[in-house]
């Protein structure tokens, strides 16, 4: 049985009403990247507090810390990314999620990729080494323009650095968007290396993002082939239906129960149990 979870600062700035609405929706799992209209690494100790709480009220527990580390240019300073990360891990074992979501750093435009290769492997290896003591793991999301956007260097990042701490996490929708057919070009290499899937689909013809199902994303190939693989990791909803940019997404209350609707269609379609 498969666990879903997902992105609930999409359906509103207000944490009770995000919570509201995954619990109603039967979730038992959400991410947590921002509530009031602030990055969870910004909030202080206080609306902490206030979100766990609210959690508890809600019966939900916390899949991942959809942090933003690494979601800087690769020549911008990265010490105090650093300690950022090391907050992000404090973060995590404060609402006992064991995963941190991070990324492999923009590239300014027109960068050769290769020229800021080995930056990208020994920052990624820094950050692989918070997770190691404070025993987490963290997935790297194939985001747009970064370095590890496309599968060839999302498995380069992954076996480089070589540890444990440092898994995928799989989204078609920004595979679609960078011209990569998920599932036909990317599955084969990259599923050694996946504990996390986002859902979110994505037409090729213009990048615009769609729910499950609808788009180019390849999300019935790649649900059936993980089904038959054993998979047994988190499916997490990040609908971006109403707007997405490069801190996050919205989609309302609606559209997320929208998404949720048309990923479990394809679940039930696909006959995969879901929790």
């Amino acid at each position: 049985m498969w666990t879903l979870s997902g992105f609930v600062d999409e359906i509103s700035p207000d944490f009770t009403e995000q919570c509201r609405v995954a619990a109603g929706l039967g979730l038992r799992y959400v991410e947590l990247r921002s509530a009031w209209d602030v990055n969870i690494l910004d909030l202080d100790s206080e609306r902490l507090d206030t979100m766990k709480a609210t959690l508890a009220g809600h019966d939900l527990e916390v899949s991942s810390i959809g942090s933003p580390i690494g979601k800087i240019f690769i020549d911008d300073d990265f010490g105090p990314h650093l300690a950022r990360m090391r907050h992000a891990a404090e973060v995590a074992h404060f609402f006992d999620a064991p995963y941190v979501r991070i990324f492999s750093f923009f590239l300014r435009p027109g960068a050769d990729p290769a020229a800021h290769r080995d930056e990208v492997i020994d920052r990624m290896r820094e950050l692989a080494r918070v997770a190691e003591e404070a025993d987490l793991v963290l997935l790297h999301e194939n985001e747009k323009e970064i370095y590890g956007d496309v599968p060839a260097r999302c498995l380069d990042i992954v076996r480089s650095v070589g540890s444990p701490h440092l898994r995928l996490a799989w989204d078609a929708a920004n595979f679609v968007q960078v011209g990569v057919r998920p599932y036909a070009e990317g599955y084969e290499i990259l599923r050694p290396h996946l504990a996390y899937v986002q859902i979110k689909d994505a037409r090729d013809a213009d990048g615009t993002v769609v729910p499950a199902g609808e788009g180019d994303g390849e999300l019935a190939e790649t649900m059936r082939a993980l089904y038959h693989d054993g998979f047994d990791g988190f499916f997490s909803l990040e609908p971006h239906l109403a707007a997405g940019h490069a801190t996050g997404g919205f989609s309302g209350p609606e559209q997320f129960r929208r998404a949720w609707r048309a990923f479990t269609d394809l679940l039930r379609t696909e006959g995969i149990e879901y929790a």
